[in-house]
């Protein structure tokens, strides 16, 4: 087994290879003046199972590129078989056709994936669970809920109540507040444009409560900056978001600094910007471990499922 970290998330690739006591496949990964990307693997793989570790993140499609040019340099090199290991799936909002004349993306990445010469996927909080299906290879699909569960657990809340931010939402929220072993409320969201929402209803009791707002991406968190303004004018005492993907593009950082927002937990399937860093109201939590975990059961032939029991 050996592990080939792309550019888009070193930090995590270095602490995956640290935990499993190995070191990445020397490689040069670098773009040509006109910005074509250029992949060297510079030693042996022949034989030898390869785990790329690359997240389709900001920028998406150098990302989404590099990975496919990783997966087909090692596939040239004799590589016994390659697994993508995506920390974080792009493009996997665009999962089916919500209205006419549209691509889903979700379904042509995982082509392009997977014809490239991967063998098997790995990735964490998949947008839509149905994704699996999209790839005609073996996906394990990894849950932040055991590393964010386990903060939540630390900080020992009183009175706390588990949001889903919308209804499409409701099963994760549904998930965690069983784990926590508390009560479930839900935001009627309304989006009348991409990246725009507007919280109109709470489905539940919040007032003088800690409000644990679950979701799987923040983007521009729009969704997740009205619906805390929401909870506090209905009452809430804390709002807290848990989010496993940080993508916070655009307005995002300055929106979560003037929100009623008290704090921001995300995982590192996505790199904080420094100007993240900065906000002082995001907290990353590493998902190192449990990737590196479900590395070392993949080429050892262990179950993976056996992690979330």
């Amino acid at each position: 087994m050996k592990l080939l970290s792309g550019n888009s998330n070193k930090p995590l690739s270095k602490n995956i290879a640290k935990y499993l006591k190995s070191k990445l496949v020397n490689s040069s990964i670098r773009n040509f003046s006109d910005g074509e990307i250029y992949v060297e693997i510079n030693e042996n793989i022949r034989g030898n199972s390869i785990f790329i570790i690359q997240s389709v993140s900001s920028p998406a499609n150098d990302n989404l590129m590099e990975l496919l040019l990783c997966i087909d340099a090692l596939k040239r090199s004799s590589a016994k078989n390659i697994t993508a290991v995506i920390p974080y799936f792009g493009y996997a909002r665009q999962d089916r056709k919500v209205v006419p004349r549209t691509a889903i993306s979700a379904k042509l990445v995982s082509d392009l994936i997977t014809n490239a010469g991967a063998n098997r996927i790995l990735s964490v909080d998949l947008h839509a669970g149905q994704i699996q299906g999209f790839f005609n290879v073996p996906v394990d699909h990894l849950f932040a809920i055991n590393v964010l569960i386990e903060y939540i657990k630390e900080q020992k809340f009183e009175n706390m109540i588990v949001i889903s931010p919308d209804a499409g939402g409701v099963e994760r929220a549904r998930a965690y507040a069983k784990r926590l072993d508390t009560s479930l409320a839900i935001i009627d969201k309304r989006r009348d444009i991409p990246n725009e929402a507007k919280a109109m209803n709470i489905i539940g009791d919040v007032s003088g409560k800690t409000c644990l707002l679950v979701d799987d991406i923040v983007d521009t968190a729009g969704t997740l900056c009205t619906a805390a303004s929401a909870l506090k004018d209905h009452g809430a005492e804390k709002v807290i978001a848990y989010c496993t993907h940080p993508v916070l593009s655009g307005p995002a950082i300055d929106r979560i600094t003037e929100s009623n927002l008290d704090e921001l937990v995300v995982t590192d399937t996505v790199p904080l910007s420094e100007a993240a860093i900065a906000s002082g109201r995001i907290r990353q939590l590493s998902m190192a471990s449990m990737l590196a975990e479900s590395i070392r059961r993949v080429s050892n032939e262990e179950s993976i499922s056996a992690m979330f029991r």
